[in-house]
């Protein structure tokens, strides 16, 4: 029989990874038993940890592994659970798991799947170098600049690379565990899972979900100055060599050190800024879209909507409708 490592890891984790990944998946089985009527599990399904140990989250809730990685000699699916708080040393607590997942990749063709910021131990093993990956879009920035060879999706709450899967952040991950069932269990069992667990299947986008609030984790006070002026006049045509004038700094060199330093242009910078505000509007007031369009300095209503369209994954009017207290309830 097949069988699926559900990681216990150790220190700060998202526990409703671990647990709700491995009741789902235990969900999956008894449907497929029930609809094969043979009495036989597709997948023999384990909590898995560096050790036996019970593993306790927020000194509160204990999570024992039924196997620990020295007992698991194959295994054909691998979930990595989310860690959370300070990743480096989320990272340094469960290297163990790292050469542990490598081996199963390598010698056995284990299938990888990582949930939320799971996808930081993923990426350690390097088995997603030159591969898409998905993770939190908070932690996009840390991502990116420790990974550089992995090809980050930020806008995608489910990747898939050649047996290597990712999701996005927080609660996406039940989205990506019904991806994950339809591709184990079939789609039929996948359904099943979704209605009663009254999950929404089909969904991958989370760019809806997204906060953009500047990247300004970096050194360069010139780019900063930048931004702050940005984010303070996004309603005005700002012109990119005055702008750098303004920080005193030769457009070729800002140009260069604003994208180093934001991972943005600064036309892409002031875009997202202006979608930002936008979003903003559309969820507290009833001003519509072409009131919000003049506010936040645009003119040309095309622009504007495929403008937000590639920043928030909506349209302005779905935007508007989905977060907007006054139309939800009208």
């Amino acid at each position: 029989m097949k069988h699926i490592s559900v990681l216990v890891p150790t220190g700060p984790v998202i526990i409703d990874t671990v647990i709700s990944s491995y009741n789902l998946l235990k969900m999956a089985n008894s449907y497929y038993k029930k609809k094969q009527g043979n009495g036989q599990d597709l997948y023999t399904i384990e909590l898995v940890g560096l050790s036996k140990n019970p593993e306790v989250y927020q000194r509160l809730f204990q999570v024992k592994p039924e196997k620990s990685i020295a007992e698991i000699e194959k295994t054909d699916l691998i979930i990595i659970s989310a860690i959370s708080g300070n990743l480096q040393k989320g990272i340094e607590l469960n290297a163990e798991f790292v050469g542990w997942i490598k081996k199963q990749r390598v010698e056995n063709g284990a299938e990888l799947a990582s949930l939320c910021k799971g996808a930081f131990i993923l990426a350690e093993t390097g088995l997603a170098n030159h591969k898409n990956c998905s993770t939190h879009w908070t932690a996009h920035d840390e991502f990116k600049a420790r990974y550089p060879l992995v090809n980050l999706v930020p806008e995608k709450i489910i990747s898939e690379d050649n047996g290597i899967y990712s999701s996005g952040g927080a609660y996406s991950f039940l989205n990506f565990m019904l991806y994950l069932i339809e591709k184990f269990y079939g789609r039929e069992t996948a359904i099943w899972c979704a209605k009663i667990s009254e999950i929404e299947m089909d969904r991958f986008d989370q760019s809806y979900f997204m906060i953009f609030n500047g990247q300004k984790e970096h050194q360069d006070d010139a780019v900063r100055k930048a931004q702050v002026f940005i984010e303070e006049n996004y309603e005005h045509k700002i012109n990119i060599n005055q702008l750098a004038e303004k920080v005193n700094v030769s457009s070729r060199n800002f140009l260069r050190r604003f994208k180093k330093a934001t991972a943005n242009t600064p036309k892409e910078y002031i875009a997202r800024v202006k979608v930002e505000a936008a979003k903003r509007q559309f969820e507290s007031t009833v001003q519509n879209i072409q009131e919000v369009m003049l506010n936040i300095g645009y003119s040309d209503e095309q622009a504007f909507r495929n403008t937000f369209r590639k920043y928030s994954g909506l349209s302005p009017i779905e935007y508007r409708k989905k977060y907007n207290r006054e139309l939800a309830f009208a």
